[in-house]
């Protein structure tokens, strides 16, 4: 099995961390590829990077050439997945929404700790329309930038720290949802200091997928997620082939 996961940024080094995140997470025999898109910002941290971060993660999933089995988008709260479904058929999965699947199963309510406050209505919106937000207690903001998750580990790990102990103490969260791909590995710090489960959404992806392939189970196309009708795009910014557009390419 052979799953993609594709960073929204274009920071190298996220998406090796990122990369060695989600093999660390897979079953013996999945092949994890991690992709940078080749345009986007360093950081994604607001809606026109989040776009901009979309359009980069289907150019770069469709630019791969090798077959592959499910993709992983690893931002939380970001755009595109939607559009990752419309162009494939095998299955597409979101960190955000994995996380949050995962949380509710294992407590009543989750809050999820993520980096600038202007990231949380990002990350409400995209939790509400996946129906996932009636058991959210709290979206908390770190304070931290994306970036500063590497150039100051110490103290984006505290301030996230602090944030889900309050998450825990004041919104009466029972477990604690990573909400930055770029946290991957800090699972441990937190439960330490909480006492709650954690869940990291790349590896919670990356569990989803697999049993999702292992299931059989692709992309419905009866409806929302059918391939784009064939017309003319004018100005298209991504690969010039627009034969990637049809349905199944990737299989």
């Amino acid at each position: 099995m052979r799953i993609l996961i594709v960073n929204v940024n274009t920071t190298e080094t996220m998406t090796h961390a990122i990369g060695m995140q989600a093999q660390k997470a897979a079953a013996p025999g999945t092949e994890i590829v991690a992709l940078t898109p080749r345009f986007g910002a360093e950081s994604v941290e607001g809606n026109f990077e989040s776009y901009l971060a979309a359009v980069g993660v289907m150019d770069a999933v469709m630019r791969y050439e090798q077959p592959f089995d499910a993709v992983i988008q690893a931002g939380y709260g970001e755009h595109g997945r939607e559009g990752l479904q419309e162009l494939l058929d095998v299955p597409v999965v979101d960190i955000t929404e994995a996380a949050a699947s995962a949380a509710m199963f294992l407590g009543h309510k989750y809050s999820v700790v993520t980096t600038l406050d202007r990231a949380v209505p990002l990350i409400e919106d995209r939790l509400k329309l996946a129906g996932l937000d009636e058991r959210c207690a709290s979206v908390r903001a770190s304070g931290m930038a994306v970036l500063e998750l590497e150039t100051e580990p110490e103290r984006a790990v505290e301030a996230i720290v602090r944030q889900a102990g309050l998450a825990v103490s004041e919104d009466h969260a029972e477990v604690i949802c990573l909400g930055c791909g770029g946290m991957a590995e800090l699972e441990s710090r937190i439960r330490e200091q909480t006492g709650v489960p954690v869940v990291d959404g790349v590896a919670a992806a990356v569990t989803i997928a697999e049993s999702l392939v292992r299931l059989g189970l692709t992309t419905s196309k009866v409806r929302t997620y059918a391939p784009p009708r064939t017309k003319r795009v004018t100005g298209f910014p991504l690969a010039a082939d627009f034969s990637w557009l049809k349905a199944g390419s990737m299989q």
